[in-house]
């Protein structure tokens, strides 16, 4: 049988590209035990779109949350297309898909890494490293968007991208180029603080959601009009 008669399939070959993520996570499951008793009491957990501290959390949790969250992410990032209807779609993408799983994981021990240095008493602006991360995950998925197939778990999934193959791919075409253009932009407006920049951030957050959202419904009621 050839890969594509096959399917996603969870092997050596699934896995072994993946082997510096593991190296990664076990260091920083590594770096939660040796932080922990350098923490307070009170470990920041969220910021405003200010870059402003808006919840705490307790020591532990903010030592082990997320070391112990990303393993789990990436668990359910690799089983997760077995369930797929759409399985055999998965190693037409492969690389794209294995990108996306190291995207995700650094993005989030990046934030990881601002909570402690945060913690620590290190002067950190939180607001430039999250909106910056958060633009250039965005970026990073937008431009290997184009190269999804059709799937239930990843991509840009409405009723008509679902309903019909070819919407989603020109959907995803579009998306694509969509999001590394906003993604770009949210980058550029990560150094600002005022007002305006937020609400500027957030309307290029809700075009990327929304213009993908109404063109997957225009081009399917196209098709079927056709």
């Amino acid at each position: 049988m050839t890969e594509n008669q096959t399917g996603y399939r969870l092997n050596w070959a699934t896995l072994g590209r993946d082997w510096p993520l593991w190296i990664l996570m076990a260091g920083f499951l590594g770096v939660a035990f040796f932080v922990y008793p350098y923490l307070p009491d009170q470990v920041p957990s969220h910021w405003n779109i200010h870059g402003q501290v808006d919840a705490y959390s307790g020591r532990f949790f903010g030592a082990f949350f997320e070391p112990l969250l990303a393993p789990v992410l990436y668990l359910l990032l690799i089983l997760l297309p077995l369930a797929d209807p759409r399985k055999e779609n998965y190693v037409r993408f492969a690389n794209a898909y294995a990108f996306l799983r190291w995207a995700l994981l650094i993005f989030m021990y990046g934030l990881y890494v601002v909570s402690l240095l945060v913690s620590l008493g290190y002067a950190v602006d939180t607001g430039l490293f999250v909106k910056a991360g958060v633009a250039v995950l965005l970026t990073i998925i937008g431009n290997f968007m184009g190269q999804f197939r059709h799937n239930y778990f990843v991509g840009i999934k409405t009723p008509w991208t679902l309903a019909n193959e070819e919407v989603w791919q020109r959907t995803h075409r579009l998306g694509g180029r969509i999001w590394v253009l906003c993604g770009l932009g949210c980058l550029a407006l990560s150094p600002f603080s005022g007002a305006w920049a937020a609400y500027s951030y957030f309307a290029l957050l809700m075009i990327m959601v929304l213009v993908p959202m109404l063109y997957s419904y225009v081009i399917f009621e196209r098709l079927k009009r056709a």
